[in-house]
């Protein structure tokens, strides 16, 4: 407590800039992976993929980003084992920051897709088991996340599947694909807007609503995101109208015309992975942010702590500065490595992922975006055949996801005693 007391500033400042840090990481690292089936397809440049997931990452970061943040808080670790050293959750958290942003920084540099959630996760656990009691470490809940990252690319890849071949039997395979992607596409839209408006109205606003005494039932929810839905489906009908078939282009490939319009439902189908990749990933560096904030306020390690929203900006801003500025070295990787994309099948990819990210944010289990999205680029491959896929890409990024974990274990069992010696 004293501890707290007489370092609680310089600790808060040393927090922010940590925090900062591993949202910049998550930006350069996470969100490149995110956007990476977008600018690989050809369905936007790498500016415009930039731009997008600035809006769209900060937007999920913020609005639907307090589930999984609690997770990643007060769910990995017995907060009861700190009750009466609260200064060592601070050292930990702190510890367990600069070491994943710091992995990451290493990992971008290198080009490497790891997976944030891995990295904060592998971190956390390494200073609790190790720093402080294996009792420390709630197992159970680690377990759930552990085995979330084995059933995300599963469920990723089983809905990019069945969306390519809901694709392929409606438009590729048809004898007028263009006309069918015109009558099609728009229904795709639809299932874009009307999934990110329900996990924003009944998990991310959740918090908003409550302060404005808003209460509103299921059905409520579904109709509100219906309408959305409709929305986006008319924004890209209107959009569609514009592209007109051009023969010469068809002489080369068929299906050049329909990749065109594919490309317009991409802008829709990234807006929804950069807010799913932004509400599930934000927690990664906000969570121990706000576990450093609450405890050095309080005083003490207080089982229900706030999430006061300069932090989410914190984080969201912290993504964004990230992708800006070091986004484009891992972006090339998943984009085209592991398949050859075209806007059809990397729609499908991004929109098994963003469905996923976005059900496993409302259920508040801080999934790996990088898995989930390989697990669905996989999923679009393997709707081709196993001889479209780079095998020896694949084994490079299940290398690298390996590593990763005891990585950020390790870096912050030696920050954590760096902070121990330093403060006491």
């Amino acid at each position: 407590m004293e501890i707290l007391s007489q370092y609680g500033h310089i600790l808060l400042i040393l927090a922010i800039v940590a925090g900062f840090f591993m949202a910049w990481g998550v930006g350069a690292n996470d969100v490149a992976n995110a956007m990476g089936t977008s600018v690989g397809s050809g369905a936007l440049t790498i500016k415009q993929a930039i731009v997008i997931a600035m809006i769209f990452e900060f937007a999920g970061a913020y609005l639907a980003g307090g589930e999984v943040t609690a997770t990643i808080r007060k769910g990995i670790i017995d907060s009861d084992v700190f009750a009466s050293q609260p200064q060592l959750l601070v050292y930990g958290m702190l510890s367990a920051l600069l070491a994943a942003g710091t992995w990451l920084l290493v990992a971008s540099i290198l080009g490497w897709p790891v997976s944030t959630t891995h990295s904060i996760v592998g971190a956390i656990v390494g200073f609790s088991a190790v720093g402080i009691s294996a009792d420390a470490v709630s197992w159970g809940k680690v377990g759930s996340i552990v085995a979330s990252w084995v059933v995300s690319p599963l469920l990723a890849g089983t809905i990019s599947f069945l969306l390519f071949r809901s694709v392929q039997r409606l438009i590729l395979d048809t004898e007028d694909p263009f006309a069918n992607a015109k009558r099609y596409i728009p229904f795709y839209m639809f299932a874009v807007g009307w999934m990110i408006s329900m996990v924003t109205l009944t998990k991310g606003l959740k918090h908003v609503l409550k302060d404005a005494n808003i209460k509103l039932s299921f059905i409520q929810d579904a109709g509100i995101a219906a309408i959305v839905g409709l929305i986006v489906a008319g924004v890209g009908v209107s959009m569609l109208k514009r592209i007109k078939r051009d023969p010469s282009i068809e002489a080369e490939n068929r299906f050049a015309n329909v990749e065109r319009v594919f490309a317009i439902l991409m802008i829709f189908t990234a807006c929804a992975m950069a807010f799913a990749h932004g509400s599930n990933d934000v927690a990664n560096a906000v969570g121990p942010l706000a576990a450093v904030v609450n405890t050095i306020q309080s005083g003490a390690v207080t089982a229900k702590a706030t999430m006061p929203s300069w932090i989410l900006l914190l984080g969201g801003l912290g993504i964004v500065v990230g992708l800006a500025t070091y986004g484009f070295k891992v972006m090339a990787t998943i984009g085209k490595k592991i398949t050859e994309l075209t806007p059809s099948r990397g729609f499908a990819a991004e929109l098994g992922a963003a469905s996923t990210v976005v059900m496993a944010s409302g259920t508040g289990l801080p999934i790996s975006t990088t898995h989930t999205l390989v697990g669905a680029v996989l999923g679009v491959g393997l709707a081709r055949g196993i001889g479209a896929l780079n095998l020896r890409m694949i084994t490079t990024i299940a290398a690298s996801w390996v590593i990763t974990l005891p990585a950020g274990a390790g870096i912050a069992i030696l920050f954590f005693y760096f902070f121990k010696g330093l403060f006491g």
